[in-house]
C-alpha cells in the first residue's frame, strides 16, 4: 500500500492546548495514564472450553498495548491519555440536513459522540488498556480489551455503513457555530479477524479562526477482543502510522490470546 510521506505540522501546539484540547477528569486516583480493569461479571465466569476463544487477562491487555517500537517515526508515550477529549468533536448534527434518511442523523452522532468520549467500542466485558501517544500536534490513542465478538463485529457492520449515511453533514458546536464534518473509508492492513477504519474531518473555527480536524479512526477484531486506533490532529493525518497500529497491534492481541510474549514488529515501511 502506498501511503504519503508523513506531512509537516505547521499549527501551532499553543492553539491545541489551549483551544481546541479539553480535558475531563480521570476516573484513576493513581492517576496512572494506562488503565486495566475487569468486571465483575467476568470475573464470575466459568472457564471458557479448550476450543473457545482465550480471555483477555489485566496482564494480557497490558503486554497487547502497542509501544513507540511498533509504530517508529517520533512518538512517545504520553501520561495524560485516559484525560483527552478534543473540542472540536462536541456538537449537535442538523437532522433538518437529511433529507430522505433522518434516522441516517442518529448514527452521525453516535459517531461524533463516541470519537469524543473515546467509546465507539463500548463496555468492555473482561480486562481492558489504552496507551495515548504524542507526535508534535498529533495524538494517538489505542484501546484494547475483552468485547465479545458479536458486540464488536456489530460496531464493524456499522462503521461500513458510515462513509454512505455520513459522508458529508453539518453540525453545531457549543459555540453556536456550524461545522462541516466529513467521512470517508479508509483502507488499512488485513490485521486480525475483522477490521474496519475511517478518516473524519472536521471544519470550523476555534478562537474565531478557521480550524481543520482530522483523525483515523480504525477498529479490529481478534476472536473475543477488540482494539480500537484513533490518531489524528490540526494538520493532515498520518495515515502511515495508523496502518503499523493496526497491524502491530492486531498481531500482539494475537500474541497475548496464544499465550506468547509480543514483540515489536521488524520494520516494514521504510
Amino acid at each position: 500500500m502506498t501511503r504519503p510521506s508523513r506531512p509537516a505540522r505547521v499549527l501551532s501546539s499553543a492553539l491545541a492546548a489551549g483551544t481546541l484540547l479539553a480535558t475531563a477528569a480521570c476516573a484513576d486516583e493513581s492517576g496512572a495514564p494506562e488503565a486495566v480493569s475487569v468486571s465483575a461479571a467476568a470475573e464470575r465466569s466459568p472457564s471458557p472450553s479448550p476450543s473457545a476463544t482465550p480471555a483477555l487477562t489485566g496482564a494480557g491487555a497490558q503486554a497487547a498495548l502497542i509501544t513507540p517500537a511498533d509504530i517508529e517515526n517520533d512518538w512517545q508515550v504520553a501520561t495524560d491519555a485516559a484525560t483527552w477529549r478534543n473540542s472540536m468533536l462536541i456538537g449537535k448534527v442538523d437532522v433538518a440536513g437529511f433529507l430522505t434518511a433522518k434516522s441516517d442523523a442518529a448514527d452521525c452522532q453516535r459517531l461524533l459522540d463516541g470519537l469524543y468520549s473515546d467509546s465507539l467500542l463500548g463496555r468492555a466485558t473482561g480486562a481492558s488498556a489504552l496507551r495515548g501517544f504524542t507526535s508534535e500536534d498529533s495524538r494517538m490513542l489505542y484501546q484494547v480489551g475483552d468485547y465479545g465478538s458479536a458486540d464488536v463485529d456489530a460496531t464493524l457492520d456499522w462503521m461500513k455503513t458510515l462513509p454512505e449515511k455520513c459522508n458529508q453533514f453539518t453540525a453545531t458546536g457549543q459555540d453556536g457555530g456550524k461545522r462541516t464534518v466529513q467521512v470517508v473509508a479508509l483502507e488499512v492492513p488485513k490485521a486480525g479477524d475483522a477490521r474496519e477504519a475511517l478518516t473524519v474531518t472536521v471544519q470550523g473555527t476555534a478562537a474565531g479562526q478557521p480550524s481543520t480536524f482530522s483523525t483515523d479512526v480504525a477498529i479490529l477484531r481478534v476472536g473475543a477482543s477488540g482494539a480500537a486506533v484513533t490518531n489524528g490532529g490540526l494538520s493532515a493525518v498520518d495515515h502511515d502510522s495508523t496502518d503499523r497500529a493496526v497491524q502491530a497491534g492486531a498481531q500482539r492481541l494475537k500474541d497475548v490470546l496464544s499465550g506468547k510474549t509480543p514483540a515489536p514488529l521488524p520494520s516494514q515501511w521504510d
